[in-house]
């Protein structure tokens, strides 16, 4: 194809219906490697198509790793993954300037957060030095390395995996870093009918692979659909309604920032294109609600001795707003 054409392609519009068709053709792609967790893929793809980073927290062997490679696959993506240890280095992630003797200059060499998919795999593994690394390509996608700035590759996703922060040799992530992430989702153990075709699958001809399903180009162009999706005044507002409460609630020490504001939209309209809609509606908010916001609370200390949870504080929140009647 022409560069000409590729142009012409990126500005045209982009059907709603296509949107959805290529959404549930990775969604179906994805379940190929990963069964059973429907729900948490679509979510994931919201995250990818409203131009987000996901975070994955769960115990360890139930697909995290999985679910990242099979969506690089499914568009064909460039992706890296980066396994965080406690010797791991910033230099690692962002690359470093190395001295050329022959040409008597510096010469910067790309570290491994130079994809279009970054998969950082027990990311809480790492020194909080290391893990702050990720936190100028998450906002600017770019990194700084002596005082000069390379971009990343776009598309640009970071899908990082951690393990409870309970289990031994972890950190727990700044709240700047989990300000960072779009959505965080926790898989679970899969039920037993998934469970059972897993052990048959291993013991028999193998497990099917995701393929590709769509490529970069129209990945960027979906993502650019999902910005175009209309909202109404009153579900901005519904929005804004639901980050307050988390910072007037007596039980929430940090509540929510203006970016939670932004991502819990974002990711609504999202959700909006898949389901071919050209609107926002308050559901597409409150389903994502608990997703976008819990991980950016923070409890006070007599909330968490009590056994609360980030998750019922704000359920508790949602469900005493008015949720408004307009979404288009």
């Amino acid at each position: 194809m022409q560069p000409a054409q590729r142009a012409d392609q990126a500005h045209a519009p982009f059907p709603a219906t296509r949107f959805a068709t290529v959404f549930e053709s990775v969604v179906a792609n994805v379940e190929q490697a990963l069964r059973g967790k429907r729900a948490e893929v679509r979510k994931a793809l919201v995250c990818l198509f409203a131009g987000g980073h996901l975070l994955i927290e769960d115990v360890p062997g139930v697909g995290k790793t999985t679910l990242a490679k099979a969506l690089a696959t499914s568009m064909d993506a460039r992706w890296r993954r980066i396994q965080f240890t406690p010797d791991l280095l910033p230099t690692d992630i962002t690359g470093v300037s190395v001295w050329n003797q022959p040409r008597q200059s510096f010469e910067f060499h790309p570290g491994a957060v130079f994809a279009n998919l970054v998969v950082g795999d027990e990311i809480n593994r790492a020194s909080p030095k290391t893990q702050s690394a990720l936190l100028e390509v998450m906002e600017e996608r770019q990194v700084t390395v002596d005082g000069a700035g390379y971009q990343v590759p776009l598309p640009f996703m970071v899908i990082a995996t951690q393990n409870p922060v309970d289990l031994g040799g972890t950190y727990r992530l700044p709240e700047a870093q989990l300000d960072r992430f779009l959505l965080r989702l926790r898989l679970g153990y899969p039920d037993a009918r998934s469970e059972s075709a897993l052990l048959l699958e291993d013991t028999g001809r193998g497990r099917r692979a995701a393929s590709q399903v769509t490529d970069l180009a129209e990945v960027e162009r979906m993502i650019e659909c999902a910005r175009g999706v209309r909202v109404s005044p009153a579900v901005c507002d519904y929005v804004v309604a639901i980050v307050e409460a988390t910072r007037r609630q007596p039980e929430i020490r940090l509540g929510a920032s203006p970016r939670a504001s932004q991502a819990l939209l974002r990711a609504a309209k999202a959700s909006a294109a898949a389901d071919a809609r050209g609107f926002v509606v308050p559901d597409d908010v409150k389903s994502l609600a608990a997703d976008v916001l819990t991980h950016r609370l923070v409890l006070t200390p007599d909330a968490e001795v009590s056994g609360r949870r980030a998750e019922d504080v704000l359920a508790d929140l949602v469900g005493a707003l008015r949720v408004p009647t307009a979404g288009g």
